[in-house]
């Protein structure tokens, strides 16, 4: 089991292709933004909108951001306050969703007054409906909404509230919209029993209107961290479950980070489907963030669980971000979307090249159903993650976002690299071309080839590609993780390039090793055997 793991820590997928665009606020403004929700149109794919936890440190109002863009997320308008009635009583965690006419709906919970609240929008967020009061129940800060968009679904254009009810024993409750949130039904719990606190419910549908939730239970004792994931379904529309409390482990990382200003972190759960109708169509996957449990290391990894069967088994768990295990560096708040080829993308914080006070965003690819993994850097800077001014304890947010439409990317997030924490956002060109195993991949793209021979003994020849002159390393592991050998650690030129390793000069025993290509920008790992 253990050397499973770590092959799958070495073996990386394909190359992530990124748009040349840089990093940009959807919405500049003297008002912090955070905690970004996005949601699509399916009917006008040009279409979205963005909401956010915002807060004026001036004076202290708090109320949830509505940014709409028409032309693909390119260019954005809107206003840092939904005006919807009642103005004082929206106290965040904002729920988007966009119906079939393009109406936008937002729910958030309540600032002055507890619960959950829904209003809708029919002119692109100028003006709001008053508030429908989904719940008025103390609500935990980590609901979330979501629309059946499929048309073969019996249950098509269905709206769901996914929250956790603020007193024990902490079920999960759903309640959910037939008329595109004019009214919501009497929230149910799916889970009346549940063996321990939940916490940050996390919904999909597939093409037949068969809803997913996971959700994570907590300890019994402060910080409450992430014990397991439970998870649930339902086939007639949310109106009853199947569940299962307990579907994997986990030691998530709920509570603060020291080296980072302190800041709240948790290791929530992020459900996506396979909606592509390729070989995987169906395949479910959850992202967390855990600690000091196999496969992660002692420091905060990005975890990734799968199932092939909606959801009856789940895999072990796949370490996504691909630096050294153990090594100290953070990874944090991954967002997890599965695009039209099968691809599965994730963005998370990383302090992998920065100093452990500070952060970026990267970008973590999987070709093939979650195996291997490439990594890249997403953003174009770096900050220093600290606490909201005016936010609740230790407050940086608690999730970022992303989502895929069409041949494009989106991927959303919060840093105060501006002065002021904003929300951030990259578009990210999704592959069109296809290699000769079927791989959608971009042309004249960094590639790092199969060596060969493999097996080999006791030479094999490396080849890769390089679109821009840079900074490479080439260097050879063990099955343990041990460098072996540096073959290549210089600035060279655009390119193809081809480098022997000659095993004879290491007294190399017969196995598997593997080979890592990386850049600035790019990084991937493969493995060959050596048989003597």
């Amino acid at each position: 089991m253990i050397r499973y793991f770590l092959i799958c820590f070495f073996i990386t997928g394909l190359l992530i292709a990124q748009s040349n665009q840089t990093n940009f606020r959807i919405y500049p403004s003297s008002v912090t933004q955070t905690e970004p929700n996005v949601a699509v149109s399916k009917t006008n794919p040009s279409l979205f909108f963005v909401s956010g936890v915002t807060i004026n440190t001036a004076n202290g109002f708090k109320s949830e951001g509505v940014y709409i863009s028409t032309n693909g997320g390119t260019n954005w308008f809107g206003s840092d306050t939904c005006y919807g009635q009642s103005i004082i009583n929206h106290g965040g965690d904002p729920g988007v969703s966009i119906t079939s006419d393009n109406r936008l709906v937002l729910t958030h919970i309540g600032e002055v007054f507890p619960g959950v609240y829904s209003h809708y929008s029919d002119d692109f967020g100028a003006t709001w409906s008053s508030a429908f009061t989904i719940t008025s129940y103390q609500t935990d800060d980590k609901g979330t909404s979501f629309i059946d968009d499929n048309i073969s679904s019996p249950y098509y254009g269905r709206i769901y509230s996914a929250f956790v009810k603020l007193l024990a024993p902490f079920p999960v409750f759903i309640s959910y919209s037939v008329n595109k949130a004019e009214s919501w039904t009497v929230p149910i719990a799916i889970n009346p029993s549940p063996p321990q606190r939940c916490i940050g419910p996390s919904l999909e549908i597939d093409a037949n209107g068969k809803i997913f939730m996971s959700w994570a239970a907590v300890t019994t004792q402060p910080p409450f961290i992430e014990d397991y994931v439970g998870f649930g379904t339902s086939t007639d529309g949310g109106v009853t479950w199947n569940i299962s409390n307990n579907i994997f482990n986990a030691n998530g990382i709920f509570g603060t980070l020291p080296s980072k200003g302190g800041i709240r972190v948790n290791g929530l759960p992020r459900l996506a489907i396979d909606k592509s109708n390729g070989a995987r169509n169906g395949w479910l996957y959850i992202v967390t963030t855990d600690k000091n449990i196999s496969p992660a290391g002692s420091d905060p990894d990005i975890i990734l669980h799968r199932s092939t069967d909606a959801g009856q088994k789940w895999s072990s768990g796949i370490r996504v971000n691909q630096d050294a295990v153990n090594n100290g560096k953070i990874q944090y708040f991954p967002a997890v979307d599965v695009d039209n080829t099968g691809a599965i993308n994730i963005i998370y914080y990383d302090d992998r090249n920065t100093s452990s006070d500070s952060a970026e965003v990267y970008y973590s690819k999987s070709t093939d159903g979650g195996d291997t993994w490439t990594d890249n850097v997403l953003s174009d800077h770096r900050f220093k993650p600290k606490p909201v001014f005016g936010g609740s304890s230790n407050y940086q947010g608690d999730y970022i976002s992303l989502i895929s439409n069409g041949n494009k990317l989106h991927a959303y997030w919060m840093d105060d690299f501006s002065g002021i924490y904003q929300i951030w956002s990259k578009i990210i060109d999704i592959p069109t071309s296809v290699d000769e195993d079927g791989n959608k991949i971009i042309e004249d793209s960094y590639s790092l080839s199969n060596n060969y021979p493999n097996p080999f003994n006791p030479s094999t020849s490396i080849e890769f590609y390089i679109p821009n002159s840079s900074y490479v390393s080439v260097k050879i592991y063990d099955i343990t993780g041990k460098e072996i050998a540096v073959l290549v650690n210089d600035f060279i030129n655009a390119g193809t390039h081809k480098i022997n390793f000659d095993a004879a000069n290491y007294n190399l025993a017969s196995g598997i090793y593997f080979y890592r290509l990386q850049t600035n920008q790019f990084t991937q790992t493969k493995p060959m055997m050596l048989l003597k």
